[in-house]
């Protein structure tokens, strides 16, 4: 009984380890956008190339419209075409910043200058970009 036990077992084995169990075929459908994910993970991301300090930038408007905080920048760029102005986004709000100032008192300056423009302008403090030297 061992015997046949033991030829079954040998028989089996070479069965299941033959040709005709492994010619089977498998095909992997997967959506393309799969591949366009897995690339732009593995894509490497330089770092910001700008030096940031702490500094001082005029917040001169807000508002939850950006099509406002872009014909503000647009009026502002216009007066001042040498002064960076950002546009950063906190919900609800779309903040209009400009300016790149080491001290205070360089965007007290700007503020003054822009008072009849923009009243409602204040100094806020946060990293900036180093000013330009022109």
């Amino acid at each position: 009984m061992k015997l046949f036990y033991s030829i079954l077992i040998v028989f089996c084995c070479l069965l299941f380890n033959s040709n005709s169990f492994s010619q089977g075929h498998v095909e992997v459908i997967k959506d393309p956008r799969i591949d366009n994910l897995i690339k732009k993970q593995s894509e490497v991301v330089p770092p910001a190339t700008s030096v940031q300090i702490s500094g001082y930038r005029l917040q001169i408007f807000f508002d939850s419209d950006k099509s406002k905080v872009d014909h503000a920048r647009i009026q502002f760029s216009r007066s001042f075409p040498k002064i960076e102005a950002y546009v950063t986004y906190n919900a609800p709000n779309y903040f209009l910043r400009v300016g790149d100032f080491r001290t205070s008192a360089e965007a007290d300056r700007l503020k003054a200058e822009l008072g009849s423009e923009f009243p409602t302008s204040f100094i806020v403090q946060e990293k900036v970009n180093l000013p330009r030297i022109d």
